[in-house]
């Protein structure tokens, strides 16, 4: 089972851990349910340096909801020639690398890993036990109700003036939650100093 933290669990500073944001989308919202994987994004970087990122489109062999289209933007025609998720998921575990090293960051969390490990496991994978933090839960640690109205990425996005704006698309929404970790005057760097020193 994935271990989702909190910034003062990791034991090391934070310079020298390897994060990965990562953001999915997806044709429903339960894998339980039937729902599968349309696009995954995920950026990589080490002591606030980008040093790699991933995206792709993945066929989920069904047709996508017109709400969801009208959501993510993706359509049918946009997922028909993508790799399927028996093709996409290897290459993200490759691109992840080993759950020693690197630290999985997702907004709303248990979303994004329940499509893993429910792909994981559609595929007869283990899934790596990757160190988890949950952007959404952080936020409503750090931040007040007089500071935001609510914790969605759009909200944190604009409260720490982010570059990139979510847009429920997988890469970019993976690029906005690495965005506001980096932010050293706001909830990621200045945070996690503050739980680390707690200790």
């Amino acid at each position: 089972m994935s271990a989702h933290l909190s910034m003062s669990d990791l034991g090391t500073p934070l310079s020298e851990v390897t994060f990965v944001a990562i953001d999915l989308e997806t044709t429903g919202s339960s894998a339980r349910s039937g729902s599968s994987i349309t696009e995954i994004g995920a950026v990589k970087y080490r002591g606030g340096i980008e040093i790699g990122s991933f995206q792709t489109f993945v066929n989920p062999e069904e047709s996508i909801p017109a709400y969801i289209t009208v959501l993510t933007g993706i359509t049918d025609a946009m997922v028909i020639n993508a790799p399927k998720i028996s093709e996409a998921f290897p290459a993200l575990l490759e691109f992840l690398g080993s759950p020693k090293e690197t630290v999985l960051i997702a907004h709303n969390a248990p979303f994004d890993i329940s499509f893993l490990r429910a792909a994981a496991s559609e595929l007869t994978y283990k899934w790596p036990n990757y160190r988890v933090f949950d952007s959404a839960k952080l936020a409503r640690r750090a931040l007040t109700r007089d500071e935001v109205r609510d914790c969605k990425l759009a909200t944190l996005a604009g409260y720490f003036t982010t570059q990139i704006q979510p847009n429920h698309r997988a890469l970019s929404d993976a690029q906005d939650r690495k965005s506001t970790r980096l932010n050293s005057s706001h909830i990621t760097i200045s945070y996690a100093v503050f739980c680390l020193k707690k200790k």
